[in-house]
C-alpha cells in the first residue's frame, strides 16, 4: 500500500511538472556560483554536492520580496526533513552575494545556502529566466524547483508563482527517492 501511495503521488507530481523547461531525465546544467549560508560565503558547485545525494535547487525571483521571504522561511522549517531524507538545499536568484549573506542569516534562519546569479549563468541554463522583467525592468528568475538525483539527471522539476507547494513537491520527490535507493 506504501509503495502504491508513493507512486500515486509522484504520478501526481510528475504532471505538474510539464510546466517547466527542463524535463525529468534531463542532465541537470552543472554549475559554480558563490553563495552565503549563515551569513559566510562560499563557493557553491553543483557537481560536488550531488556526491553527497539528491540536491534541490530552487530559483526564486528576488530575496526580501514577500513571497521570496515565505518560501524561504518554509524551506528552512523543512531544512532538517530535507536533510534527513539526504537531500541539500541551495536557492538561487539574480541578487548579489552581498544581499545573499545578509537573505541567508535572516530569511533561510542558517539553515541551507543560497546562491547569487547576477550573471544569470544557471537562471538561464535551467530556463528558469522569469518571462516578465522584475523591477527597473531587471531580468529575474522565475519561481521553478528542481530536484537533481545524485547521477545528475533532474527527476522532478516544478514551476508555479506561488511558493507553497514547491516544498512539499519536492521533499515528497526527494523521500520517494530515497525510498527506491536504499541500500
Amino acid at each position: 500500500m506504501k509503495r502504491l501511495f508513493f507512486g500515486a503521488l509522484v504520478c501526481a507530481l510528475l504532471s505538474a511538472a510539464a510546466w517547466a523547461a527542463l524535463k525529468d531525465g534531463d542532465t541537470a546544467p552543472d554549475f559554480t556560483l558563490p553563495a552565503a549560508v549563515g551569513g559566510k560565503s562560499f563557493v557553491f558547485k553543483l557537481s560536488e554536492a550531488l556526491k553527497k545525494g539528491p540536491v534541490v535547487v530552487y530559483f526564486y525571483p528576488k530575496s526580501f520580496t514577500r513571497i521570496c521571504t515565505e518560501e524561504a522561511y518554509a524551506f528552512a522549517e523543512s531544512a532538517e526533513n530535507f536533510a534527513a531524507a539526504g537531500a541539500k538545499l541551495i536557492g538561487v536568484s539574480a541578487d548579489t552575494i552581498e544581499t545573499q549573506i545578509e537573505f541567508s542569516s535572516k530569511e533561510c534562519r542558517d539553515k541551507f545556502p543560497v546562491a547569487a546569479d547576477p550573471n544569470l549563468v544557471a537562471i538561464r541554463a535551467y530556463d528558469a529566466v522569469r518571462a516578465k522583467p522584475g523591477p527597473n525592468g531587471a531580468t529575474i528568475a522565475d519561481r521553478i524547483s528542481y530536484v537533481v538525483a545524485p547521477d545528475g539527471k533532474i527527476i522532478y522539476a516544478y514551476r508555479d508563482p506561488e511558493a507553497r507547494k514547491h516544498i512539499e513537491n519536492t521533499l515528497a520527490t526527494v523521500r520517494h527517492w530515497r525510498e527506491e535507493h536504499k541500500n
